[in-house]
């Protein structure tokens, strides 16, 4: 797994939307913080859309603007303004030629999921799970997850603890970490960019579904196999959740519960890592360690 070079000051951060549509006043915050910081901040036309639709552009458009981005060596990192929906419409059209010859930190969630796991498979190249431009706004900055995509950035190592959970499954267990967006992982199933979980550490967050649809999703990782051989794992926040009109019977943990009870490798519950702001920077690909005990879990990259 090759890891991108780490920022420094003066290193240019290009700014992209692939996917949805963000207004100016959603990102501006992210340029000034950024800059502060010490880095260069290049905008891309899907930064500055005129759109009137969901998108950020056309597919073209949105494609044209990641890939001048990609291409580009004197561009370090690439922070996506937002997911929404749309990588799923342009990743097989990207060309990584240049990319790979000079790898660089593609940073998002969400629908940004998508090109983690495709760079993961294809390229074998480490990306960044992390907060993007509208984490920044009315100060939160400041908090500990954007922070962590800050220290990230500069090539600090990552120590996350968080406190027990009552469904927690003890243990320890080591590996390379991926995942994402459950909807975006299960739908990434039998293409060319889903993920190999076999001794993975695998995390998985997601936001607005109705549970029978979590439930879904999950049988879905199961019959594939996904979770069978697994190192561990990570099960981050499900927020908005949705229920039908005649109740589902099981809320979002025993949904999960009673789905992994089978397996013997640890699970760690209630991970920050979510669509919330609890949304901590993980390095999708390096190796990781995760401890559950009855102290709590404790995510440690090595």
């Amino acid at each position: 797994m090759r890891i991108p070079p780490y920022l420094k000051k003066g290193d240019t951060i290009g700014m992209v939307c692939p996917a949805g549509y963000m207004p100016p006043e959603k990102w501006q915050t992210a340029v000034e913080v950024l800059q502060q910081e010490g880095y260069s901040i290049r905008l891309g036309n899907t930064m500055q859309s005129k759109s009137e639709n969901y998108f950020s552009g056309t597919d073209a458009e949105r494609l044209a603007d990641l890939q001048e981005m990609l291409d580009d060596s004197s561009v370090k990192a690439i922070l996506c303004g937002r997911g929404g929906y749309g990588m799923g419409r342009i990743i097989d059209q990207l060309q990584f030629k240049s990319f790979r010859k000079h790898p660089k930190w593609i940073i998002g969630f969400s629908d940004i999921t998508i090109l983690h796991a495709h760079i993961n498979r294809q390229l074998k190249i480490a990306s960044l799970h992390a907060p993007m431009a509208a984490a920044f706004n009315e100060g939160e900055y400041a908090n500990p997850y954007v922070q962590s995509l800050l220290a990230a950035l500069r090539g600090e190592k990552s120590v996350y603890r968080k406190a027990p959970h009552p469904y927690d499954k003890k243990g320890k267990a080591s590996g390379r970490l991926v995942g994402g967006n459950l909807a975006l992982v299960s739908h990434l199933i039998g293409t060319r960019s889903a993920y190999k979980t076999k001794d993975r550490i695998l995390f998985l967050e997601d936001v607005g579904e109705q549970l029978y649809n979590i439930d879904r999703m999950m049988i879905q990782l199961k019959r594939s196999g996904m979770l069978e051989n697994l190192s561990a794992l990570i099960l981050g926040g499900f927020t908005d959740n949705k229920d039908t009109d005649r109740p589902f019977g099981k809320d979002i943990e025993d949904i999960f519960k009673d789905l992994l009870d089978e397996y013997k490798y640890p699970i760690c519950y209630g991970f920050p890592v979510s669509h919330d702001k609890e949304n901590y920077a993980l390095k999708v690909g390096l190796n990781h360690t995760l401890i559950v005990s009855e102290e709590g879990s404790i995510l440690s990259e090595k």
